[in-house]
C-alpha cells in the first residue's frame, strides 16, 4: 500500500529506513536543560513504533536562547552524555536522530523568576505576539552566537547523533536576519540580500568546520510566514535557492511566532486542511537538488504516500500522528491502517500542554509523555467482571484498557450510539475531525473484544442483577442552566439543542459563554454562518481563554470575518422580551443588549449523578470517572479512564 513511504533514503552518511519524520517539537519533559529519562522514553516509544527519523526538540545554542525555562541547552559539554544516551536508545530501534539548533531572537516567551524576558534581534523590531522589544545584536554577540551553533553541533556529533537542523522557521533568529522588514541593520548583516543571508551562512560554515564530513546539516524554514508583514513564498524561495548548495536537506513549514495569524501555522489546528503545505514543498523540490521535507497536517499514512507519490517531498513530518499513536508507522507497514489511532488535530494536550507549561500528552493516548507510568500495561493479577455505565470517551477508553489487561468487560450505553458529547462536538464548524476520537475508540473496542450493550440505561437493579466485581460510572453530564431572571417572551435555548437541531433560532442572537471554550465560539460561528447576527458574550477577558491559543487565534479570525461582536467580562444577569442583561464581571456595571431574539446558553455542564446516587451503599468496588464526576474535557475523561482501568 505504501511503496514510497517505506522506501529508505540516504542523506549524508545516514540511511533513514522510511520517509516518516517526527519533526522537532517541544515536550516540556526536560527539567534542567538536559536530556532526561522521561524524554528518552517518549522518543523511544516512537522509535520502537517505526519512525524513520526523529528530530529532537530545540536545543539552545547560546545563553540568550532561553525562550522558555523548560528547553534543552547544548551550550556545555556536560549535555553530551544525555544526548548520547538518547541517540543510543533510538539507534537500537533503527531510527535516525537529528538535533535541532535554536536561537529565538526576539521571540522570547518567558524568563526565569517570572521577570520580563530579555531578547536580542538584528534590530529594534518588536514582537507583536509576546510584546517584546529586543535589543540589537552587537558584532561580538553575533560572533558568539554563530560559534554557539557550531559548538552545539559538535557536541551532538560527539554524542552520536546523525545530524543537526538549523531552525530558521517561524520567525526565529535566522529568519529575522532574512527579513528586510525585521532586519533594519545598516552593516554587513543588513541591507542587501547577501548581507541578510550572512548570519546563516556563517552559522553553516561554523557547523561544517566543527563536525565530521558526512554529518548531516539541514535547515528548517517557513515557506510563507502567513502574515501581512512576514516573509512571502517569493522571499523564501530566494533564500532557499541561495542556501541550498551549502545544505544536505531542507525542511519546509509555514507561519511565524511573531503574530497571532502566523502562529496558527506552527501547529495548525483541525480547521486547516490536511497536507496543505505540500504544493509549496513541491515547488521547492523543483528548484533544488537536495531532499525536501514537509509537514503540516499530514496525519495519515495515505496522505503522506500521496505527497511522496506526487513528488512534492522526500520525507513527511507526521509528528502529531505519532503523538496520538506511536505505533502508526509499524501499523501502516503491516497494512493495519484501520488500527491506527488517527490524530484529530485538536491541539489540546500536545501544543496545548506546552502553552500551559506542562509536559506533552495526547487526549486520545494519555501514555504519551507518561511512558514511564502508562507505557506498558501489566496484566491483571486476577481477572474481574467489570460493568461500565456510559459509552462516551471515558467509558469507552476504560473498557478498552480493562479488557486489554485481561478483565471481562461489559459496556452499557443508554443511547443507540457510542460517543457521548464527542458526537455533538464534531458538529461545530471546523470540528468535524473531532468525531475521529469516536471512530478510533470504536476500533479499539472491537480489537479488545469488549461486550457492548446499547439502548440500556444502567440502574441499581441492573447492577444487582449482574453482580459485577467492579462498576465504573462514566455517565457524563447535562447542560448547566444557571439561575437568572427570565421575563417576557425571549427564546432561551442551550448549545445542545442548537447542535441537535431541536430549535430554530432567531435573526438576532446572543451567545452567553461562561466556559470560554470551543462550544461558545463554535456556536457563535455556526449561527453566523446560518445568517444570524450574533453577539458572543464571554465571562472572561477573552473568548476562547480555556482553549489552546493556536485554535483560539484561528477561531477568532473566523468570527471576525463573519462580523461576530465579542463582549468580554460579561456575566449573564437576566433577560426579557428582546433584551439580555449582562453584568461586567470586574466593575459590576450593567450591559444592556437590545433587539435580541434568541439567547443561547453555553454555561458549562452539570454532572449526571443519577447512577452514583442510586448505587450509594451498594457493596462492591465502584469508580466514578469523567464528566459524571466533574465536567471537564475529553482529555480528563480519557486520562481518568486509563488511570482507573490500569489499576484494577
Amino acid at each position: 500500500m505504501f511503496t514510497h513511504l517505506f522506501e529508505p533514503i540516504t542523506i549524508g552518511n545516514v540511511t533513514i529506513r522510511n520517509r516518516i519524520l517526527s519533526t522537532g517539537h517541544d515536550t516540556m519533559l526536560p527539567t534542567d536543560g538536559t536530556v532526561n529519562e522521561e524524554l528518552i522514553a517518549y522518543h523511544e516509544a516512537r522509535a520502537a513504533g517505526g519512525a524513520g527519523l526523529i528530530v529532537l526538540q530545540v536545543s539552545g545554542v547560546h545563553e540568550t536562547a532561553h525562550y522558555t525555562t523548560h528547553m534543552l541547552m547544548a551550550t556545555e559539554d556536560h549535555a553530551i552524555a544525555g544526548y548520547r544516551r538518547l541517540a543510543d536508545r533510538l539507534h537500537a530501534h533503527g531510527t535516525a536522530v537529528f538535533g535541532q539548533l535554536f536561537h529565538p531572537g526576539r521571540e522570547i516567551v518567558e524568563a526565569a523568576g517570572g521577570m520580563a524576558p530579555i531578547a536580542y534581534a538584528p534590530s529594534v523590531s518588536p514582537s507583536e505576539r509576546f510584546l517584546v522589544i529586543p535589543r540589537p545584536l552587537s558584532h561580538a554577540m553575533i560572533r558568539d552566537i554563530v560559534s554557539g551553533f557550531g559548538d552545539a553541533a559538535r557536541r551532538m556529533a560527539e554524542a552520536g547523533l546523525d545530524g543537526v537542523e538549523i531552525v530558521a522557521s517561524h520567525g526565529y533568529l535566522p529568519a529575522q536576519f532574512f527579513s528586510e522588514r525585521v532586519n533594519k541593520r545598516e552593516d554587513d548583516y543588513g541591507g542587501s540580500f547577501d548581507n541578510r543571508l550572512r548570519f546563516t551562512r556563517e552559522v553553516i560554515a561554523d557547523i561544517r568546520a566543527k563536525t565530521p564530513q558526512g554529518f548531516v546539516l539541514g535547515l528548517r524554514i517557513s515557506g510563507n510566514e502567513m502574515d501581512p508583514d512576514g516573509m512571502t513564498e517569493t522571499d523564501t524561495l530566494a533564500v532557499i535557492e541561495a542556501l541550498a548548495p551549502e545544505l544536505d536537506y531542507l525542511n519546509v513549514i509555514a507561519g511565524t511566532s511573531a503574530t497571532a495569524g502566523g502562529a496558527v501555522h506552527i501547529v495548525p489546528p483541525m480547521s486547516v486542511r490536511n497536507a496543505y503545505l505540500a504544493p509549496f514543498a513541491g515547488l521547492v523540490k523543483s528548484r533544488v537538488d537536495i531532499p525536501v521535507f514537509v509537514a503540516g497536517r499530514i496525519n495519515q499514512p495515505q496522505e503522506a504516500e500521496a505527497v511522496l507519490t506526487a513528488g512534492q517531498a522526500d520525507m513527511c513530518g507526521m509528528t502529531r500522528a505519532m503523538i496520538s499513536d506511536p505505533e502508526m508507522p509499524n501499523k501502516a507497514l503491516e497494512g493495519r491502517v484501520d488500527d491506527i489511532r488517527a490524530c484529530i488535530g485538536c491541539n489540546q494536550a500536545c501544543i496545548g500542554h506546552f502553552q500551559k507549561g506542562v509536559p506533552i500528552s495526547c487526549i486520545q493516548h494519555p501514555a504519551t509523555g507518561r511512558e514511564l507510568q502508562f507505557g506498558t500495561l501489566t496484566p491483571a493479577a486476577r481477572p474481574k467482571r467489570i460493568l461500565i455505565a456510559g459509552g462516551g470517551p471515558a467509558g469507552m477508553k476504560a473498557a478498552v484498557i480493562a479488557a486489554q489487561r485481561g478483565h471481562d468487560v461489559t459496556l452499557h450505553e443508554a443511547s443507540p450510539r457510542l460517543g457521548g458529547q464527542a458526537l455533538l462536538a464534531q458538529l461545530l464548524p471546523g470540528r468535524s475531525e473531532f468525531g475521529g476520537l469516536v471512530t478510533n475508540l470504536l476500533r479499539e473496542l472491537e480489537l479488545s473484544q469488549v461486550r457492548v450493550v446499547k439502548g440500556t440505561r444502567v440502574d441499581r437493579a441492573l447492577v444487582e442483577r449482574e453482580a459485577p466485581d467492579v462498576v465504573i460510572m462514566a455517565t457524563g453530564a447535562t447542560p448547566y442552566r444557571p439561575d437568572f431572571v427570565q421575563e417576557g417572551e425571549i427564546q432561551v435555548v442551550d448549545a445542545w439543542q442548537v447542535l441537535k437541531g431541536e430549535v430554530t433560532v432567531g435573526r438576532s442572537v446572543l451567545v452567553s459563554d461562561w466556559r470560554c471554550d470551543w462550544i461558545g465560539i463554535g456556536i457563535a460561528e455556526l449561527l453566523a454562518r446560518q445568517g444570524s447576527v450574533v453577539k458572543l458574550a464571554v465571562s472572561s477577558e477573552m473568548a476562547g481563554k480555556s482553549i489552546p491559543s493556536y485554535v483560539r487565534f484561528s477561531s477568532m479570525a473566523t468570527l471576525h470575518r463573519f462580523g461576530v461582536e465579542v463582549i468580554d467580562y460579561a456575566r449573564l444577569y437576566g433577560c426579557d422580551t428582546g433584551t439580555v442583561y449582562l453584568q461586567h464581571t470586574a466593575s459590576g456595571e450593567p450591559f444592556i443588549i437590545e433587539d435580541i431574539d434568541t439567547l443561547v446558553l453555553c454555561q458549562g455542564h452539570a454532572p449526571d449523578m443519577t447512577l452514583s446516587d442510586a448505587l450509594a451503599g451498594l457493596r462492591g468496588e465502584q469508580h466514578i470517572i469523567g464528566d459524571c464526576f466533574i465536567p471537564r474535557t475529553a482529555e480528563e475523561a480519557i486520562y481518568e479512564a486509563v488511570k482507573v482501568a490500569s489499576a484494577i
